[in-house]
C-alpha cells in the first residue's frame, strides 16, 4: 500500500522545557527523512509521537490512507523475559498482534456471522504485514530462532533487530539508531534495505556515512535556536547548507549590532552637544549678547531634534536575534604518566567461552600504539579486549598487563552506569578523591546537569550513560584508553569532539568501532582484524 504521513503544527516538551514546536513534515512513499539534532533535542520523542506511542501535545499526525501501518524500531531491542527470537521478530513486525486480532475475530465469527467484516479486515492486515509466509522468511534472515532474546549479546540482538526490519512490511518505517552495534556487513545490509524501500521512512542515526548514503532529505531539530529546519538533498548537502545558513545568520546579526551601536553612539554624541549648549545658554551672559544667546539655544534645539531623529532610526531597525551557540562538549582525555614500554601481551593465549574459542593469540601492545580492532559481530573482539585487560584469564597460554598501566574504558554495554546508585554516587565510586561539587561541575560540562546527577544511573538514556563514561575519562588520568563502539548513542557534535580529543591523546589506544568515518578520522598505526576467533594484524 502506498501511504503518506502528514504532520502539522506538532509540538512536544519535556516537563516545562519545550523541545520543538510548529513542526510540519510530509513523508511520502520513497522519502527517507534523516532526523538530526543534539541528544535531548527530542528526536526519539518525535519518533514515538509519530508511531502513536506518545500523544501529540499540539498539532496532528495523520496517515493517508488511515488503514496504513507504521513500524517503529526503538534504540534498544526491548528484550522481554521468556521471549524467543522468533517471538521477538513476530512482535516487531506486527505479525503477532495481527495474528492475535485475526484469531479473536475468527472466534467471534464462529458464533456471530455479523463479525465477518471484522474478520475480513483482520485477515487483510495479517496478510499485508507478511503473516502468511512469516516463518519461512524468518528462517532465511535469522539464526537461533528459538533462543531467548535475553541470552543474546549486543551484536546478536542488533542482528535480530536487523532481521525484524528485513521481515517488516510496514507502510511507514520509523528507525531510531538502527546502526548501533551493527558490524560492517550489517551496515551494508541495512543500507540496501533503506535504499530499496518503497515506503516512506524517518530515521535517526549518528552514523554519518549511513546518513550520507541513505537520507534523501534532512529534518533538523535545532535545540539551541528552538527551531525546526528543513534541508532538501542528502546529508552532505545538509552540512553545506547548514554551515552557509549559520554564517549568514551570524553576519546578519553582526551587521544589525554594528548599525545599532553606531546609531546609539551618534545619539549619545548629539545629546552631549545638546546638554553642553543648554549649559552654555544658561550661563550669565552680558545683557547686550542676546543674539549669541539665541544662537546657542537654537543650536541646542537642533541637536535635540537630531537625537530624536536618531532614536527613531534605532526604533525602526528590524530586530535580529543573536544566534545562540550550541552546547559543545569540549572534551579532553586526561593522561596518566606513561606506562612501561610493553603495555599488554598475549602469548599463545586461548580463551574458551561456551562453544566459542578465541585463539591461540600472540599479540603485543606497546606504549603509544594506536590500534584499530575490526571484525564482524561475534568474531571475538570484546573477548580479545577482556583477555588483554586481564578480565578474562586465558584457558591456555599467558596474558600480561604491564606495570603502571591505568586503564580508561568505554565498554560496549556502558556497564559502569547501569546500577541503582545515583549518577553522582556511581561516578564518585570511580573517582573517590573528587568532591561532589567538582564531580557535578565535570558532569555538567558533558551536558549532565542537576536533573541527571541524582537520578539512578540505570534510568539515564544510552546517550547520557555514554557521556558519563566519557566524562570519567576526563576526570581521571589514563594511559591505556579502550573504546568499544564509543559512537553508539552519541550525537554528531559529540562524536566530532571525541575524534578531536583522540588526536591530542598521547597514550595507548585500543579502538573498536564500525563507524567508517571515525576509522578514517582517527589516526592509528596498527590494524588488528578478528575473524572467527582468529586474530591477524594487517
Amino acid at each position: 500500500m502506498s501511504a503518506t504521513l502528514v504532520v502539522k503544527g506538532l509540538a512536544a516538551g519535556h516537563g516545562d522545557r519545550a523541545l520543538f514546536s510548529d513542526l510540519d513534515v510530509v513523508v511520502a512513499p520513497g522519502d527517507v527523512v534523516g532526523l538530526v539534532g543534539v541528544n535531548g533535542a527530542g528526536k526519539s520523542t518525535l519518533l514515538r509521537t509519530l508511531a502513536g506511542l506518545l500523544p501529540a501535545e499540539h498539532g496532528s499526525v495523520q496517515l493517508n490512507p488511515p488503514t496504513a501501518t507504521i513500524g517503529y524500531l526503538p534504540q534498544e531491542p526491548d528484550r522481554r523475559p521468556g521471549e524467543t527470537v522468533r517471538e521477538f521478530l513476530a512482535r516487531r513486525t506486527g505479525v503477532a498482534e495481527a495474528q492475535r486480532r485475526m484469531d479473536a475475530a475468527a472466534e467471534a465469527l464462529a458464533t456471530d456471522p455479523a463479525a465477518e467484516d471484522e474478520y475480513g479486515t483482520a485477515l487483510e492486515r495479517w496478510l499485508a504485514l507478511g503473516g502468511a509466509d512469516f516463518d519461512e522468511r524468518a528462517e532465511e534472515v535469522a539464526d537461533n530462532l528459538e533462543l531467548p532474546m535475553t541470552a543474546l549479546s549486543g551484536g546478536q540482538a542488533a542482528r535480530a533487530g536487523m532481521a525484524s526490519l528485513l521481515l517488516s512490511r510496514y507502510d511507514i518505517v520509523l528507525l531510531d539508531e538502527p546502526t548501533n552495534d551493527l558490524d560492517l556487513d550489517g551496515l551494508e545490509r541495512l543500507e540496501r534495505f533503506v535504499r530499496g524501500l518503497k515506503s516512506g521512512a524517518v530515521l535517526v542515526s549518528h552514523d554519518r556515512e549511513f546518513l550520507a548514503r541513505t537520507a534523501t532529505r534532512i529534518l533538523e531539530l535545532d535545540l539551541a535556536q528552538q527551531r525546526v529546519n528543513h534541508y532538501g538533498g542528502g546529508y552532505a548537502a545538509y552540512l553545506e547548507e547548514r554551515e552557509v545558513a549559520r554564517r549568514h545568520a551570524r553576519e546578519r546579526y553582526e551587521e544589525y549590532a554594528e548599525t545599532k551601536s553606531d546609531l546609539e553612539a551618534r545619539a549619545r554624541t548629539q545629546r552631549a552637544w545638546m546638554e553642553k549648549g543648554v549649559r552654555n545658554a544658561r550661563r550669565k551672559q552680558p545683557d547686550n549678547d542676546k543674539i549669541g544667546k539665541g544662537k546657542r539655544i537654537e543650536s541646542s534645539e537642533k541637536q535635540a531634534a537630531k537625537a530624536r531623529q536618531t532614536d527613531r532610526l534605532i526604533e525602526r531597525l528590524e530586530l535580529v536575534e543573536e544566534p545562540r551557540k550550541e552546547w559543545e562538549l569540549r572534551m579532553e582525555i586526561a593522561a596518566a604518566p606513561r606506562a612501561g614500554a610493553v603495555v599488554a601481551t598475549l602469548r599463545d593465549a586461548t580463551v574458551r567461552r561456551g562453544g566459542f574459542t578465541l585463539g591461540p593469540v600472540d599479540l603485543q601492545i606497546d606504549w603509544a600504539d594506536r590500534v584499530a580492532i575490526t571484525g564482524a559481530n561475534g568474531s571475538g573482539k570484546t573477548t580479545l579486549l577482556g583477555a588483554l585487560l586481564g578480565r578474562i584469564p586465558p584457558d591456555t597460554g599467558t596474558a600480561h598487563l604491564g606495570p603502571g598501566v591505568v586503564v580508561g574504558e568505554v565498554d560496549q554495554a556502558r556497564r559502569l552506569f547501569e546500577g541503582d546508585a545515583t549518577l553522582l554516587d556511581a561516578f564518585r565510586q570511580q573517582v573517590p578523591d573528587e568532591n561532589p561539587a567538582d564531580v557535578r561541575t565535570l558532569l555538567a560540562k558533558f551536558g549532565l546537569r542537576a536533573g541527571h546527577v541524582l537520578r539512578p544511573a540505570k534510568s539515564l538514556s544510552p546517550g547520557e550513560r555514554t557521556r558519563a563514561a566519557l566524562a570519567l575519562l576526563q576526570g581521571r588520568g589514563v594511559n591505556l584508553l579502550v573504546l568499544d563502539e564509543p559512537t553508539n548513542h552519541l550525537d554528531l557534535p559529540a562524536i566530532e569532539q571525541l575524534e578531536q580529543a583522540l588526536d591530542s591523546y598521547p597514550g595507548t589506544l585500543l579502538l573498536v568501532t564500525h563507524d567508517r568515518r571515525m576509522l578514517a578520522a582517527v589516526h592509528t598505526n596498527r590494524h588488528v582484524a578478528v575473524a572467527d576467533g582468529q586474530v591477524r594484524e594487517r
